[in-house]
């Protein structure tokens, strides 16, 4: 790949300076762009494939509709990197840095951006709404576009939208359909293309509609006819191009067009502009197209990358073992070691480590697609019939199925392990990715259990355990970091490892997960400081261990660190379990506010919200020095 040396990007600030630029030019564009992102994205990391798969998609998407008075709605947003450069935001070398350009859509940003949460299969039901929204002010000038991929329609949000969607005939909307998964076939293509143009002509809907009427007319025979003639041109459409779903749906539909020509893209969206209601554009397009190492890489395209060479695509440094990969490790083990544990993943097989299961066993891992709802439920049947799931997801995505999980999973006593990758902090992926709601809303589960591994070791532990419980569900969490080094336990008591221990302790300190090594951090600040602390790890978060009550009975200040919410979080539970018991040890929750949190690195949102083991140590001398010397408790 190489740069055209034409410096066309730099002359376009804004979508309406694509409308001037010839068809050569278009194509040198399209050229830099991918160079630009290759280059920009190889140093600060980012979600490379699909913005390369996108380039002419996009060109064309701004020079038929006038965003921001057009709305372009993009599903996940994880493929905006283009928009932003085509809406003025040319310079991408802070991308998902403190500070800098989102790696998602942002409305702060720009005008040009609408959506910022990136979970997917979301668009459509945000499209619905605005051009219903349009329709009701009268606003008949103006479009609304949705951009989704084929695999964020697997999500039945998306179709529950698109049975709405298909209601209303005169609604001025666009659903793009930006299909990566299918190679383009340009006989099909152009068939599919003639038809298309046939099939949003207001001219032939109208002759179709009176023929309709005058056949049905005939009576009975004439009924025939119609069905009869109907169902012919219904099967032809279904041979020659896969619209036949859509139009059950009363869904018009233009395609398949090769989203790598500007030219053909345009003619396709004018087309469905045309038409004035409700058009799916189904585009063919191809993830990191235009650079060999992503289209040579077999796994996801370069779907999302560290720092690389951007000559060769490989990684800069390839830093210590990931939580991901140990987890992955495991449940290979665990797999042979019992055949009635099976995976499941919501489209994620890789991210989340059940890539390794499946290579192995590849009849005992299921990929339902991004349907979180469906998995989890799914994974009560299989509980049901014998089998222990284990359902791998980020964290933050989980949050969608928690009426599955409480209603389904916990009602029934069924035996699922959930393995939450990406809990608390994320970083550089911002608002929708952080995992920080879990621990709150999971406690609200009856019978639910959750452990959080604070290493490699108690990682395989954990997982064993829970796998082992087959009367509820379980939770495993764990962060987007690197592993610790081991923190061996001084004694377990019960459940609860004890990390730490000092003679006259007033500070009983309780680490969640990976946050153990900052507790032993804030003990050590606190030692300086000459308050002697004994720190725990509870294992198993949730519900609030026996031992931990007894622990807290014998110190004056217990303090919870978690890089979860604060509000209902681990120390929540605890200080009402306190209470419930009648402990009158106050408890000091560090966790994480109760807010949307901006992308910056883990470790600059830590410091920012006061997850540092010297802010922490701080407010605990503040708070112990505050309390009265008669809550001093013997030893």
């Amino acid at each position: 790949m190489t740069n055209s040396g034409t410096n066309l990007l730099t002359r376009v600030r804004s979508p309406r300076d694509l409308r001037g630029l010839t068809r050569d030019q278009l194509t040198a564009l399209a050229g830099e762009i991918r160079h630009y992102l290759v280059q920009s994205v190889a140093r600060t990391g980012g979600h490379l494939g699909p913005n390369l798969g996108v380039v002419e998609l996009t060109i064309a998407l701004h020079r038929v509709f006038e965003s921001p008075r057009d709305t372009i709605v993009f599903d996940t947003g994880h493929q905006s990197y283009v928009h932003k450069l085509l809406t003025g935001r040319q310079d991408l070398s802070t991308l998902r840095t403190k500070g800098g350009v989102a790696g998602y859509p942002c409305r702060a940003e720009s005008e040009h951006d609408v959506v910022e949460n990136s979970h997917a299969s979301a668009s459509l039901s945000w499209a619905d709404g605005i051009a219903r929204a349009r329709q009701l002010r009268g606003e008949s000038d103006r479009y609304t576009v949705a951009v989704i991929g084929d695999g964020a329609l697997t999500g039945g949000m998306a179709w529950e939208a698109l049975n709405n969607i298909a209601a209303s005939d005169n609604r001025k909307l666009v659903i793009v359909v930006n299909d990566n998964e299918r190679s383009y076939a340009p006989t099909i293509g152009g068939l599919a293309h003639h038809l298309s143009t046939l099939r949003t002509t207001r001219g032939y809907e109208r002759f179709l509609e009176w023929g309709k009427q005058a056949l049905r007319r005939g009576g009975a025979p004439g009924r025939l006819a119609f069905d009869t003639l109907h169902g012919m041109k219904k099967g032809l459409k279904d041979i020659i191009a896969p619209q036949g779903m859509f139009e059950d749906l009363g869904l018009k539909y233009v395609g398949p067009v090769d989203g790598h020509d500007v030219e053909a893209v345009e003619h396709a969206l004018q087309r469905a502009k045309a038409f004035g209601g409700p058009v799916i554009v189904h585009t063919i397009t191809r993830k990191g197209n235009g650079y060999l190492p992503a289209m040579n890489d077999d796994a996801d395209q370069f779907h999302a990358v560290g720092v690389i060479d951007p000559d060769t695509g490989c990684p800069v440094s390839a830093g210590g073992p990931q939580w991901t990969s140990i987890f992955a490790e495991e449940m290979v083990k665990l797999a042979r070691e019992r055949s009635d544990v099976v995976g499941i993943t919501a489209a994620m097989l890789i991210p989340v480590g059940l890539h390794r299961f499946a290579e192995e066993y590849p009849e005992r891992v299921f990929d339902v697609g991004i349907a979180e709802q469906h998995a989890v439920t799914s994974a009560a049947g299989m509980a049901f019939a014998g089998l222990h799931p284990v359902v791998a997801v980020y964290a933050t995505f989980l949050n969608r199925a928690l009426d599955q999980v409480l209603m389904d999973v916990a009602l029934h006593k069924a035996g699922v392990t959930f393995v939450l990758d990406r809990a608390g902090v994320t970083g550089p992926d911002g608002p929708s990715h952080h995992g920080m709601w879990d621990l709150a809303l999971l406690q609200v589960v009856p019978g639910i259990r959750i452990a959080a591994p604070r290493d490699a070791v108690t990682l395989a532990e954990e997982l064993r355990e829970a796998v082992a419980v087959d009367d509820g569900p379980t939770v495993v969490r764990f962060a987007k970091d690197t592993v610790p080094q081991p923190i061996p336990a001084l004694e377990r008591i019960g459940d609860v490892d004890v990390l730490r221990r000092t003679p006259g302790a007033d500070v009983l300190v309780l680490s969640v997960g990976t946050l153990a090594r900052t507790a032993l951090e804030v003990s050590d600040r606190l030692a300086d400081q000459g308050v002697p602390s004994t720190v725990v790890d509870p294992r198993w978060v949730v519900p609030v261990a026996d031992e931990l009550v007894e622990l807290a009975k014998r110190h004056r200040l217990v303090v919870t660190i978690e890089d979860g919410l604060r509000a209902g979080g681990v120390g929540a539970q605890l200080a009402q379990r306190l209470r419930d018991a009648s402990v009158a040890t106050p408890v000091h929750q560090v966790g994480i506010p109760t807010e949307f949190i901006e992308h910056a690195s883990r470790a600059q949102v830590l410091s920012r919200i006061g997850l540092t083991g010297q802010d922490i140590a701080r407010a605990v001398v503040e708070r112990i020095s505050s309390l009265d010397e008669n809550t001093l408790l013997p030893h």
